[in-house]
């Protein structure tokens, strides 16, 4: 092995390690007060608050919250209906602290230096500067920017997938409460008590809204942000039944029973759907593997006879 080829090696260790020494220069213990406050700012930090993920505040993360403001100013979104798009999908995601969209963008940003750093390297060590070290920074460079937008799908998609399959549980056992004689309150923090192992997504959802109704926001606005923040459909039919039964006054635990019910026929109408399906789909692995091996148990022996009938 020759030194241009361990070259890009040695730049990616040092830089790896120059990284981490800088990460652990600013990266420091935060007293109680500090994190008392913080947890003030963003109530998902508390340990209460369910399944939420919060974005972690000690260790090397303190750099980057420090430097997301500067970093994620290049990225920043220039119209207030892009910014408000990037905080929704944030927020399906699970991540509703006040600063999630700069770490984010800053992330990107950082990922995009690092990635175009890799990749300039190696592609100029290997190549040269030649088409192809030019078509390893585009790469390098689609990876660090777009890794994180893919990432953030990846974690969107799995809670919101998460809150899907974990509501039907969770408004059987508020359907329960509300009818043993609680409010709606009272039941959704009974539901976050009782189903916080099994389904803590929805659980942090419940608890965020008993959360804002505690400290004096209105339940319309708390119910809207609720469907809002999980980005579910079952979870936004469910805000509407509840601001609906509020606005009109009607029985809540028979506009819950109905919402139930309703979403019991759904999911047996997409079980139903997707047991159709199958027949369709299995057609394919059946002709690309199952069929030829039947081909070869049927017609194999004929065919040997066969050849062995022609060299006679």
């Amino acid at each position: 092995m020759d030194l241009s080829t361990l070259i890009p090696w040695i730049v990616f260790g040092a830089s790896t390690i120059a990284l981490w020494a800088v990460f652990n220069f600013f990266s420091g213990e935060k007293s109680r007060a500090t994190e008392r406050l913080d947890e003030l700012r963003d109530p998902s930090l508390r340990n209460g608050a369910g399944g939420g993920k919060g974005l972690d505040k000690n260790g090397s993360m303190s750099m980057l919250e420090k430097a997301a403001p500067t970093l994620s100013k290049a990225l920043e979104p220039k119209t207030e209906l892009e910014q408000s798009k990037l905080k929704v999908r944030l927020a399906n995601a699970g991540f509703n602290a006040p600063r999630s969209t700069q770490m984010f963008l800053a992330a990107k940003m950082i990922g995009l230096t690092v990635c175009l750093a890799i990749g300039g390297t190696i592609g100029f060590f290997n190549w040269g500067f030649t088409n192809q070290c030019l078509m390893a920074v585009a790469i390098s460079s689609g990876i660090g920017l777009y890794g994180p937008e893919i990432w953030l799908m990846m974690v969107r998609s799995g809670r919101m997938e998460r809150i899907f399959l974990g509501l039907p549980d969770a408004l059987d056992l508020l359907v329960v409460c509300v009818e043993a004689g609680l409010g709606l309150d009272a039941g959704m923090r009974r539901v976050c008590e009782e189903l916080a192992d099994s389904h803590p997504d929805v659980c942090y959802e419940f608890s965020m809204c008993n959360m804002q109704l505690q400290m004096g926001r209105q339940r319309r606005e708390v119910l809207h942000d609720m469907g809002l923040r999980a980005g579910v459909d079952d979870m936004k039919a469910l805000a509407a039944t509840l601001i609906h039964a509020d606005k009109l006054g009607s029985p809540l635990a028979h506009a819950l029973r109905q919402q139930s019910d309703m979403m019991r026929i759904k999911r047996r109408q997409m079980a139903e759907e997707k047991a159709q399906q199958t027949s369709v789909k299995m057609i394919f692995p059946m002709v690309l593997f199952i069929f030829p091996g039947v081909f070869v148990v049927l017609v194999g022996p004929a065919a040997i006879m066969m050849i062995q009938n022609l060299l006679k």
